[in-house]
């Protein structure tokens, strides 16, 4: 069930992409800002309990759901797996800005490209160079394909493997959020209450940060991929991303990081990767990456879907 589950969403993505995307973003903005405004004193045992009602409630409901829906019928319960990872996971939530910088670059338009990654980073990116903006975009492309594909199928997978349903995915996106609306926040304003978001959002990557970077390894140069990861990783300023940046580089064969002009001064990354500059080339290179590391997983469950079956 959680192939065809992943399938079916995927495809579905391709052919109807969410248009209310924003509207459940909104929502859960203010789901995620309901337990801040009531619990948040600035103590890391506030942020626990916050943390653990705002995510238990719709984990427990998500996996009751499942369960009742097989109980009438299986195949209610496999459309509730497509229908979460729909709004859960796909390309189509970054792609649209991924595309449109690199037909810009390849049109010359840099004007235009600045302008949407702009908007795609929420950070002003109107200093860049085209090779800059190539190599920018690159690093949100790989992160992004983790955070909104990899990550996502992992806990899913697992879930469905433990009989929880697709509430693995469910509870991977709301650990995402909490970590960025509460763990990456300043200690001045939170004090010790996203401390607990940003633990147990680093506990949770920690598996499937390692297979995106092991599958980048497979799907592409796998010397250059391992060596930038074990050596260049833990230079970037949050190692986790490190992880995804430097093996996704090593394994297209593309120098990432580097200094970058903002507010008009440089802002100091560490250099990821090796071989040439980024340009829309590699840009093309990355959405090629992307897509062999996700049919290698397909292949993945289709053998592990097979050996069940045959082991039944």
């Amino acid at each position: 069930m959680s192939l065809l589950s992943l399938i079916a969403a995927l495809l579905l993505e391709q052919l109807h992409p969410l248009a209310s995307r924003k509207y459940l973003f909104a929502w859960l903005s203010s789901y995620v800002h309901f337990f801040q405004q009531h619990f948040n004193a600035g103590e890391h045992k506030h942020g626990k309990i916050a943390w653990l009602i705002a995510v238990l409630l719709p984990l427990f409901g998500s996996a009751a759901l499942y369960w009742l829906l097989y109980r009438v019928s299986p195949v209610f319960a496999w459309a509730f797996c497509v229908l979460v990872l729909y709004l859960t996971m796909g390309f189509r939530q970054f792609s649209h800005y991924f595309t449109g910088i690199h037909q810009a670059l390849r049109d010359d338009d840099l004007e235009k490209a600045r302008s949407l990654l702009s908007t795609w980073r929420g950070a002003p990116c109107h200093e860049l160079n085209a090779g800059e903006v190539a190599r920018v975009t690159i690093e949100e492309a790989l992160l992004a394909s983790h955070h909104h594909v990899f990550g996502v199928m992992v806990w899913f997978v697992m879930t469905m493997l433990l009989g929880l349903g697709p509430s693995g995915a469910v509870l991977y996106r709301l650990a995402l959020f909490l970590n960025a609306r509460w763990g990456k926040q300043d200690d001045a304003e939170f004090g010790e209450f996203g401390e607990f978001a940003r633990q147990t959002y680093h506990w949770m990557e920690w598996l499937p940060l390692r297979l995106t970077a092991i599958t980048f390894a497979i799907v592409g140069d796998f010397e250059d991929t391992v060596y930038c990861w074990r050596t260049q990783a833990q230079n970037w300023p949050d190692p986790e991303a490190g992880i995804v940046l430097a093996s996704g580089a090593g394994a297209l064969g593309v120098r990432l990081g580097q200094p970058i002009p903002q507010g008009g001064l440089p802002l100091d990354r560490p250099e990821l990767g090796i071989g040439d500059e980024a340009d829309a080339d590699f840009m093309q290179s990355t959405v090629g990456l992307v897509w062999r590391a996700l049919v290698f997983w397909m292949i993945l469950l289709l053998l592990l879907s097979l050996a069940t079956l045959v082991g039944g």
